[in-house]
């Protein structure tokens, strides 16, 4: 009997028992939109945060003071003091795989502008960092080498310290603020950006000379950190090394001392928060996945019950001369076909059910090619499998015996 014949009879008795089809699909169906769900928000959610990281700066690396590996071993304010401007001008003279360099020194307080008043920091930095953090003026200007010589009273506002204190929508540009008292010429806005991917408002930031913060707001010699960029993504290693050197040299440490400084890159930010966005999405798909095993045990569940109600008309065709394998062959055609027909109604449900998470819920989705692929794979695989047995059987019944079953 050949294959064609076999695919006929096999969609003719499928045909006779259409609900119980369908409920054995749904197993299947079921299993595949959630993995391709589950799949499309895990994948979307590793984009999402990708696309932040890159938008922070890929290749950013910032040192902090003090080593921050001792356990938890509370640093000393000395510790903290470690840094200073010539750290900076070191790495910004020596340092051949570092493309921008700024210190970083911050302050918290109220800003004041007429009634209106908002708690928000200071970040005392140089032109530089706008480059390391993707930032840009939207409006004004920044502010010049000559501002931070003369440590001048200038700042840059994010958007959402303008709103909150020009809330009659008054241009901020050469308006003057009062910072704990300080008054401050407001000479730029920055351009939007938004929350981050851990929900921080990048917008709620304020920028000024490093020089203002450090001798005008702190009144301190010290910086409290530094922020660099890699030349390229990839050669973030080399530079944390080369920094390291660096900042070595500059504070006389032995061979054998522990640094008194920590260096973190976002590139291993990045790698962290790949690894739990992957571990998650493993995690969504393994659960989604046992849907599928037991949509492929509904198959082996009904496919002993066909072969029990067709005992009679396996042993009919076995006596006119049907071989073993064409019955083998007929079953298993049954369970890949309720199988494949799942899988394709479950990538469509899947399909959707990706884009509502992404309409109603609105969280980054990505419909991955390979999750359809590996969809079908896995519900071919599943039909083989789990028809096999109930298929192997109906092979070996005696056509003597079965022509008498009851």
């Amino acid at each position: 009997m050949n294959f064609f014949n076999l695919f006929k009879i096999a969609l003719k008795a499928l045909a006779n028992n259409k609900m119980r089809g369908f409920l054995t699909m749904l197993g299947i169906i079921i299993g595949v939109a959630s993995v391709i769900t589950m799949l499309a928000i895990g994948q979307g959610s590793k984009q999402s945060i990708k696309s932040q990281i890159s938008e922070m700066g890929s290749n950013m690396i910032m040192i902090f003071p003090g080593n921050m590996e001792r356990g938890g071993v509370r640093q000393s304010s000395d510790d903290q003091q470690t840094m200073k401007v010539s750290d900076y001008e070191a790495i910004r003279d020596d340092a051949k795989f570092v493309s921008y360099v700024s210190p970083q020194v911050s302050s918290s307080g109220q800003f004041i502008n007429g009634n209106n008043n908002y708690p928000s920091s200071v970040q005392g930095i140089t032109q530089d960092y706008l480059e390391i953090r993707k930032l840009k003026v939207a409006e004004g200007e920044i502010f010049t080498d000559e501002d931070i010589k003369t440590a001048a009273k200038v700042c840059i506002l994010g958007q959402t310290v303008v709103d909150n204190l020009f809330t009659n929508g008054e241009d901020p540009i050469g308006r003057v603020v009062r910072f704990n008292k300080i008054p401050f010429t407001v000479i730029g806005v920055l351009q939007e950006k938004g929350a981050n991917s851990m929900g921080q408002d990048q917008d709620d930031i304020v920028l000024a000379p490093y020089t203002t913060v450090m001798k005008r707001l702190l009144a301190i010699d010290y910086i409290q950190g530094l922020f660099c960029s890699a030349l390229d993504e990839d050669m973030s290693d080399e530079a944390q090394d080369e920094i390291t050197e660096i900042l070595r040299a500059q504070h006389k440490l032995k061979d054998g001392e522990e640094d008194n400084f920590t260096i973190r890159s976002q590139q291993e930010l990045s790698e962290m928060m790949n690894s739990t966005s992957d571990m998650m999405t493993i995690l969504l798909a393994c659960i989604a996945g046992i849907s599928l095993l037991v949509g492929g045990i509904g198959i082996m569940n009904i496919m002993y019950v066909s072969v029990t109600e067709r005992t009679r008309e396996i042993g009919l065709r076995m006596s006119i001369g049907a071989k073993g394998r064409d019955v083998l062959m007929q079953f298993l055609i049954e369970s890949v076909i309720i199988s494949v027909l799942g899988g394709i109604i479950g990538v469509i449900l899947g399909v959707v059910a990706s884009e509502l998470v992404k309409a109603i819920a609105h969280w980054p989705i990505s419909i991955q090619p390979y999750s359809v692929i590996l969809s079908f794979a896995v519900c071919t695989i599943t039909g083989v499998f789990f028809g096999w047995y109930p298929a192997k059987k109906a092979a070996n019944l005696d056509p003597i015996e079965a022509i008498r079953y009851e």
